[in-house]
């Protein structure tokens, strides 16, 4: 390509495979690279001494040495105080108020495409690029820009970036999201990359062992209080260790005798109580969001037929969705849905296309 038409990208390096080889492709098209790594926390500022987490000297170590190997400089980008009021806050308060958040989207909201799009600006790129298994489109028609699956249903990742707009849209750019993961692996051993090999990190880059109830109360300084198990009717069951203990459709680590199974069906946070029922108890049909941000139209004045994911993992399920005139997004299924849950999101498709989506309230 000649240098007149070079575009010039800041590639996001998590010192991954997937970051790695989405710059690899991006640099064999011609475009002109900087590799980036957000430093969003210190190991110190979770409790964690080992190197165990995402964001650490090894897999700062990892992105550099591909970058370096590819042939394009690579920097470190230290987003400390914003990671830690936009996503690191937001995911502790959240549990506080009886909700089960999901931080990487979170984090894909406030900072690789809000905090790393403004350094791309200050230092004069065009757009950035990142390892996510989604596609970008610009639809004629709408005149709009459009997210899609990618096209690995194993890997896709659009349910977490539903929440960009059009002008982040229309500078980021997934090279992944044409490949399978196996491709990705391939490509990494084919090209000597340090990392080909290395196992994918966990969601949720600052609760290393998975353990969130003592994370946030670590992190806040805050004990979280015993209350009651209580059923239905609010007959007392036993005791429980602090609701942020506990997410809706949670079945382990109750702790009390009973002579059939029980799932924590809601949070009682005004009470400070938990209540358990049967598995039956927890299917609903309707649900309400907020917080929403479409992609694909302006807005969803008249109801329509889609499908919706009420959690990441979570299978597609038809529904029919609309806006009120508050804004605030109704989604009703056509069948009951097992386990809606505060905080989390809904993320509504139109066959491959994100829709958009929105917290559940």
């Amino acid at each position: 390509m000649s240098g007149i038409n070079r575009r010039k990208a800041i590639i996001a390096m998590s010192g991954g495979v997937d970051s790695s080889v989405a710059a690899y492709l991006t640099y064999q098209k011609g475009d002109e690279c900087l590799g980036a790594t957000m430093q969003l926390f210190g190991n110190e500022d979770i409790g964690e001494e080992k190197e165990k987490s995402c964001c650490s000297l090894s897999d700062v170590e990892d992105a550099r040495r591909v970058a370096y190997r590819i042939g394009f400089p690579f920097y470190v980008f230290n987003f400390k105080e914003d990671f830690r009021r936009e996503v690191m806050d937001r995911f502790a308060q959240a549990y506080w108020e009886g909700k089960t958040p999901n931080p990487c989207i979170d984090c894909n909201r406030h900072m690789k495409f809000d905090r790393l799009l403004g350094r791309m600006r200050e230092i004069g790129y065009d757009y950035i690029v990142t390892g996510h298994y989604a596609r970008v489109a610009f639809d004629e028609a709408s005149g709009r820009f459009l997210l899609k699956k990618g096209l690995d249903p194993g890997k896709d990742q659009s349910y977490v970036l539903y929440n960009l707009t059009q002008e982040q849209l229309s500078c980021v750019e997934f090279p992944l999201g044409a490949y399978t993961k196996a491709e990705v692996r391939r490509i990494a051993q084919e090209q000597g990359f340090v990392n080909a090999r290395k196992h994918d990190s966990q969601d949720i880059c600052f609760v290393p062992d998975g353990d969130y109830a003592s994370f946030i109360e670590s992190y806040t300084g805050r004990k979280a209080a015993e209350g009651d198990f209580v059923d239905k009717d609010g007959f007392i069951l036993g005791r429980h260790r602090g609701i942020i203990h506990y997410t809706i459709g949670q079945r382990r680590g109750l702790a009390i005798p009973a002579s059939r199974r029980l799932y924590v069906c809601r949070l009682d946070m005004a009470a400070n109580r938990v209540v358990l029922g049967d598995n039956a108890d927890l299917f609903s049909r309707e649900l309400v969001a907020t917080d929403v941000n479409l992609i694909a139209c302006d807005r969803l004045d008249e109801p329509r037929h889609l499908k919706a994911k009420i959690r990441y993992r979570h299978p597609e399920m038809p529904c029919t969705a609309w806006q009120d005139a508050e804004g605030k997004l109704h989604v009703r299924f056509d069948q009951d849905v097992r386990a809606i849950t505060r905080g989390q999101a809904v993320v509504l498709y139109d066959e491959d296309v994100v829709v958009g989506g929105g917290i559940i309230d």
